[in-house]
């Protein structure tokens, strides 16, 4: 602290060593402050002197007019007087007119909060009156809409009537001249006569395992296991090899995904 203390001084006594060659102009240009000083107050001083003088005609100026007697002062009252009095007046009558203006201020506020209330009432049933509008409306475009879906069907049921109508008379036609009435309808005769055969067939099966089982003395049966390549062939004929061009094995049975393969076609190889 003691060094920075010590280096202040030195800067400051270096600082005015600089300053000592000026102390002289310094000195003469404070003396001549001091003279303009003291002139400045003197002029200040006679400024105050001479505002201050009632005999200097320079500093202040005469007002024109003259003062109301008596007379005209009591006259100038009386009519302050009447004007008051006609203020006053119409102050009565602005405030009667104010309290009428008032009552009917408050009777038209009571009516406007009773006419909230009805307005209330009346914007709820308009909402409900709108909501019910648009429910049928809505029921009407749905109707609307079935109308239209029934004039189709209709009009497609017509049309079917009239293409039946067409197919009637094409039958009676053909069975006038002796043919089917129908190419389905020969068809169909034709599937139930094999359907008739078939059942022919089968009640006679039937009736011979029946007759079978009574001679053999054994219930008949039937099973779903996968039938003996020698099953049903005389012994004459001999076994059967159930293999094909790679024996001893078995070839697979062909599955449902051969049609969409297709059968290579052999090419001839030119040489």
């Amino acid at each position: 602290m003691l060094k920075l203390r010590q280096v202040d001084l030195r800067r400051d006594v270096e600082a005015t060593r600089k300053l000592q060659p000026k102390v002289p102009e310094l000195q003469d240009e404070v003396e001549r402050l001091m003279q303009e000083v003291e002139k400045e107050r003197d002029l200040a001083s006679n400024l105050s002197q001479a505002l201050e003088d009632p005999s200097n005609e320079k500093r202040w100026r005469k007002l024109g007019g003259k003062d109301p007697d008596s007379e005209e002062c009591g006259a100038k009252i009386r009519e302050l007087d009447a004007r008051l009095d006609d203020k006053k007046e119409q102050l009565l009558e602005k405030e009667l007119i104010l309290e009428e203006v008032t009552a009917l201020s408050d009777r038209l506020r009571l009516q406007a909060a009773e006419g909230r209330m009805d307005t209330l009432e009346l914007a709820k049933k308009v909402n409900d009156f709108q909501a019910k509008i648009k429910t049928v409306t809505r029921k009407m475009m749905a109707t609307v809409s079935e109308l239209s879906m029934y004039q189709a069907l209709a009009m497609k049921l017509q049309q079917e009537k009239h293409e039946g109508e067409l197919i009637l008379e094409d039958a009676r036609w053909r069975l006038d001249n002796d043919q089917p009435p129908t190419d389905d309808a020969e068809k169909e005769w034709f599937r139930m006569e094999n359907e008739k055969l078939r059942a022919v067939e089968d009640r006679a099966y039937r009736l011979q395992r029946a007759a079978m089982s009574e001679v053999s003395g054994q219930p008949p049966q039937r099973t779903a296991a996968e039938q003996r390549p020698n099953a049903y062939i005389p012994d004459e004929l001999g076994l059967p090899r159930p293999y094909g061009a790679h024996a001893p094995f078995k070839p697979t049975e062909i599955g449902s995904t051969m049609r969409h393969i297709r059968k290579p076609q052999p090419q001839t190889v030119v040489i």
